[in-house]
């Protein structure tokens, strides 16, 4: 069976955890921020962790992760 290709598009988006789970940066946070409020850009910094839903999609495209 041929090696599979990692989705460059995902593993330049997506870090795998210690405990096996994805994290990703938050989107809406590059341009047009003068109209965004202070709360909203300061809860938009750090990284979230993608949720079951879309789990199973990102182990997909990256198998070696």
């Amino acid at each position: 069976m041929p090696k599979l290709k990692t989705n460059r598009a995902a593993a330049k988006r997506f870090r795998k955890t210690g405990g096996g789970k994805f994290k990703a940066g938050h989107a809406f946070k590059s341009h047009i921020l003068t109209k965004k409020s202070t709360k909203r850009k300061r809860g938009l910094r750090g990284s979230q962790i993608i949720g079951p839903t879309e789990h199973h999609r990102i182990v997909r495209m990256m198998p070696y992760a």
